[in-house]
């Protein structure tokens, strides 16, 4: 992705988060240099900021994702069962933008549509060697209630409704109708270790830099 790219899509996702009322915390104006300062040095540590990635392939409008870490705990917390064990973000996925089928090794998660268009979502179990289930049902939590879904069925998410997602099961996501605002609470998050995809894919994107960063990527750091 050109870097210009990327300060364009972060003032666009701003401009689509503020238009919903969210407030984003300060650190999301802060300049390259504020953001490589000690002062933040635990937001770089703990992952926080902005997120932009197309997974290596260069086709951010069709195959890509939007994300802003609002705070996040400490792995090592993980192994104590104490601490900040708990992550937030905001996600956007636009129209017709596929973010590819992955799952995780040890983050559970609730992904919320917060709103805007429809949150589509496919979804399978492991089946016994680790891989995507696709030829069985899978059943998972949606605000509080189980609900099933056959071989090759989709989870439409409306605005204000959510979904549990545990470490192990498969999903993939697009936002239909309209792009989608995305929350996710869940487990503390390492985004370098953690996803695993079905396809052999990178998470983090190629940066081209043809212009100066307006701001730092979790990347970045």
């Amino acid at each position: 992705m050109k870097r210009s790219d990327i300060n364009r899509i972060k003032a666009e996702a701003q401009s689509f988060i503020q238009s919903f009322g969210f407030a984003l915390p300060p650190f999301a104006d802060w300049s390259p240099e504020q953001m490589r300062s000690p002062k933040a040095d635990s937001i770089r540590e703990r992952g926080l900021g902005w997120d932009i990635t197309d997974y290596g392939q260069g086709r951010f409008d069709d195959l890509g994702l939007f994300l802003f870490t609002l705070r996040n705990g400490d792995v090592g917390d993980l192994s104590q069962g104490r601490g900040m064990l708990y992550a937030e973000k905001l996600l956007i996925s636009r129209d017709k933008q596929l973010s590819p089928m992955h799952r995780h090794v040890i983050k559970a998660e609730d992904i919320i549509n917060r709103g805007g268009g429809d949150l589509v979502m496919e979804i399978h179990a492991s089946n016994p060697e680790g891989g995507v289930g696709r030829d069985n049902p899978v059943t998972v939590p949606s605000d509080g209630c189980p609900v099933t879904l056959q071989s090759g069925e989709l989870l439409r998410l409306k605005p204000g409704t959510s979904v549990t997602l545990m470490p192990g099961i498969w999903h993939a996501f697009w936002a239909e109708r309209g792009d989608c605002l995305i929350g996710e609470v869940s487990t503390v998050n390492d985004d370098r270790t953690d996803n695993v995809f079905e396809e052999p894919i990178p998470r983090f994107a190629t940066i081209e830099e043809d212009t100066d960063p307006d701001f730092l990527l979790v990347a970045d750091y």
